[in-house]
Parts: C-alpha cells; structure tokens; sequence
C-alpha cells in the first residue's frame, strides 16, 4: 500500500524489489535480456507492527446493535543504502468499522468482514504517508552529466522530478568518500565548484528517460570522465 501511495504522488522513482524473482521469470519468458538492478538511494522498511479486531455494542428487548472494529499501527524508517544508516521513522496508526442492528428481529447479522483488515491497514498508511513524503523531499536533489556537447550540457532528470525551464544548478567535482574514524560511516567531502548551467528545455518520454538540456552561464564545462562530475541543487 505504501508503495502504491508513493508512485501515485508522481514525486518519486520507485523500483520494485519484494517481487524480482517474478520479473526476473516474465523477463526470461518474453525473451527479454535480464536487466541490473538500478541503484537506488533509500529503501523503504515497515511492517504491520499492532493489529487487533474487536465487537462491541448492545441488546434489548426489541433491538440489537454491534459493531466491529478492527485498528493498525504501522511502523516504517528510511535507509541511506550508501551508509546503512536508518535516518528517519514514523508511525502511523488507523482503524476501520462496520456497524449492524436488528429491530424487532428485522435487520442484518454482523458477520465477520474481513475487509476491515486491509482498510484499518490502509488508513494508518494514510496516517503517516505525508511523513515519508515529506521527509523524502527534504533530502538534496542531485544528479549526473549525460554528455557535453558544445556550449550546452544535458543531464539526467526533466519536470517529474520538480525541474522548470530557468532553473539554475552548480556541477562539481565529485567528493571523495572517506570512512569515518569515529563512527565507522563513510562521509563524503566537498566537491569543487566547475560551473553554473540554466535548464532550457527537457526530453525524454517519462520519469525513467527523461532529461534535461542546459547551457553553461558561469564557470567552465567538465570535461572528461562525466561520471566524475555531480548536478546539484543551486542554494545560497
């Protein structure tokens, strides 16, 4: 359900992990070449961690009522895959009820419905999905250097991932990653700034293939091994 949640909010790229063995057999029976797993920057892990059903109401002499009531509490953190490093969690918690009554024996009987399960479930993912958007898009927006062609630079990513014409990015030189005496975590030290580009246009047909083309308005083109270089945000 979270997953779903998070592809419906069009902010994110979202790969499937909990079913690869599934793809990797329709791949192979539709001929098609198995594909590597495309790195990813944040695994998603939660799990159902409370759950209970319970009945209640009231009979008299003429009527009846119950109403069943099942409640969720959902519990999912971040992980950085670069470090391993859980770096947030939330939790959410909802409930589903469904009520019956007879009077003077006319009505309906309150059977077991097993579909509150999954609506209690689905409301405490409701529950906390603003808290992993949010949390999500709080994190630096970077990319990487396609290719260098004249004056102008094309990057990875176009308008699903918030990109507008005019929007101005640094590209630097990538840091190097040292691991930590302290804590044992690999910290990645400061690029160097090369230069400033201006996006100008996009292409691509979707979130997976598209790209953007700037030009270069201060500073100097990389040049070289591309994959050398990073596209970040231009902050003050």
């Amino acid at each position: 359900m979270l997953t779903a949640r998070l592809v419906d909010s069009g902010q994110f790229t979202v790969f499937e992990r909990s079913d690869l063995s599934v793809l990797g057999r329709e791949q192979a029976a539709a001929g098609a070449p198995m594909t590597g797993l495309t790195g990813v920057d944040v695994l998603v892990i939660g799990s159902v961690t409370e759950f209970g059903r319970k009945t209640e109401g009231n009979q008299g002499f003429l009527n009846s009522k119950m109403r069943q009531v099942a409640t969720a509490t959902v519990e999912v953190r971040l992980v950085d895959v670069r470090t391993g490093q859980a770096f947030f969690s939330t939790t959410g918690t909802g409930s589903a009820t469904v009520e019956v009554g007879e009077v003077m024996g006319f009505g309906s009987v309150a059977a077991y419905d097993s579909t509150l399960n999954d609506q209690a479930i689905s409301a405490a993912v409701s529950d906390l999905i603003n808290n992993v958007v949010q949390r999500l898009k709080q994190r630096p927006w970077f990319t990487d250097v396609l290719q260098v062609r004249g004056d102008q630079v094309f990057i990875s990513g176009g308008a699903s991932q918030g990109l507008r014409v005019g929007n101005r990015f640094r590209i630097e030189t990538q840091g190097e990653t040292i691991t930590s005496g302290q804590s044992g975590l690999p910290i990645q030290l400061p690029g160097q700034y090369l230069g400033t580009i201006e996006v100008l246009s996009f292409f691509g047909d979707g979130p997976s293939s598209e790209g953007a083309v700037t030009r270069l308005v201060a500073g100097r083109l990389p040049t070289g091994d591309l994959s050398k270089f990073v596209v970040l945000e231009d902050r003050p």
